[in-house]
């Protein structure tokens, strides 16, 4: 409780009678007329009371105490750039109900055009995929570049399944926040993952065209499982490295949780945007380049029989590199409004939601892309289909034929 000292009637009331000197009681006034300009609400009392350092620190303090989310210009200095707990969602501290309502609806239409459209169709690729992989492995014919493709297939898998996070749009899952870290843990390490396999598929693309010199990366491209395993073990580090960015202080303490957590600090959108966008695409760039550069010689490089898995893998690195880059675009936005003490708008969660989303559905659609376009994967599938019809067939002829003699008897 900051102390007040009230003047006794005694004593005429104002800063002109108070047994001060000169100097004091002009800086006394000097400040009181700065925060009633500043303040004009919670600092009408200052007619009344005698204005100390202590009841000036009382009166900031109420100010920014109120049930509003802070704004701004309204933050205090002593803020740190690490601390996170004046960070809300703008839906649920804004006034402007209007734009929240129009907000909420788009997202929730968005959510259900997506889970309409891309998920059905992404997982049917994807355990499409698996199945196929799993038929060519046991005939022994799988090629280099299908274990890659089977990577990149169940971390698109493991991309829709979190993606069901987003059912509770236009609100938020309400966890503890060490659920909420775990969450994001496991997300981010499907999302580095998918990102570096495309960059071993390209690099597979390139060795395929162009073989190495060095025998260590002729065994390491003649065996993909090291290649994945290697890459599989760098999206686990760089995804421990971005949870730490968390900044989780109260572990059991309940928050509205999203994968990509609002409390994180700064630097976890800035190193996810640089490992899990900056860094892929550069090296996807580069393997394009080089692709389109150093083109081999027909006579010493005759056409292979996987040319396919190469159109599949620059197919897919191009539509990762478009798919997520309004996502990143996003997270970085979120980032410059954290760095300027400002929880934005209605309309930037809304912009961040749909980026979300639009993530999810890339991996739907590169799951399309790669049933569809590798000949292995797309024959097997058709095969696979046209064995379950026959089988249906076969039935319905078996239980035709027992259900003639009964009509005859």
């Amino acid at each position: 409780m900051w102390k007040r000292e009230f003047l006794s009637p005694h004593r005429t009331v104002g800063f002109c009678s108070l047994r001060r000197s000169d100097g004091r009681r002009h800086r006394r006034q000097e400040t009181e007329l700065v925060l009633k300009q500043l303040f004009p609400l919670s600092c009408n009392y200052l007619s009344s009371v005698r204005f100390t350092k202590r009841s000036a620190a009382c009166c900031v303090g109420k100010t920014f105490s109120g049930k509003g989310p802070p704004r701004s210009g309204d933050l205090s200095p002593s803020m740190t750039l690490h601390n996170m707990t004046w960070v809300r969602y703008p839906s649920h501290s804004s006034t402007s109900f209007e734009d929240i309502i129009s907000s909420q609806s788009i997202i929730s239409r968005f959510m259900h055009c997506y889970f309409a459209l891309f998920v059905p169709p992404g997982l049917l690729a994807g355990i499409g995929i698996l199945v196929v992989f799993i038929k060519t492995c046991a005939r022994g014919t799988s090629e280099n570049l299908n274990a890659p493709f089977l990577a990149h297939a169940l971390s698109s898998l493991l991309m829709i399944l979190f993606s069901f996070t987003v059912t509770a749009r236009p609100d938020y899952q309400e966890v503890s926040f060490l659920e909420c870290g775990t969450l994001s843990f496991f997300f981010n390490l499907a999302y580095f993952g998918s990102q570096y396999l495309v960059v071993l598929m390209m690099l597979g693309v390139y060795l395929e065209r162009h073989p190495p010199q060095n025998a260590l990366i002729t065994k390491a491209h003649q065996n993909p499982m090291v290649s994945i395993g290697f890459v599989l073990v760098w999206a686990f580090c760089t995804a421990l490295i971005v949870v730490a960015l968390l900044g989780i202080e109260n572990y059991h303490a309940r928050t509205s949780c999203q994968l990509d957590p609002l409390f994180a600090w700064p630097e976890y959108e800035i190193i996810k945007f640089t490992f899990g966008f900056g860094v892929p695409s550069a090296s996807h760039l580069f393997c394009f380049i080089l692709l389109l550069v150093k083109r081999p010689r027909p006579a010493a490089h005759p056409p292979r029989p996987n040319a396919h898995a190469h159109l599949t893998a620059v197919v897919v690195a191009i539509t990762m590199f478009v798919g997520r880059l309004f996502y990143n675009v996003s997270l970085l936005s979120r980032t410059a409004l954290k760095m300027q003490r400002s929880i934005g708008t209605p309309q930037n969660e809304l912009v961040m939601n749909i980026a979300e989303i639009t993530l999810f559905a890339e991996s739907c659609v590169g799951l399309v892309l790669v049933l569809f376009l590798h000949t292995p994967y797309r024959s097997g599938f058709f095969s696979f289909i046209r064995n379950i019809t026959k089988v249906c067939r076969k039935r319905r002829a078996g239980s035709r034929s027992h259900e003639m003699p009964e009509t005859q008897s």
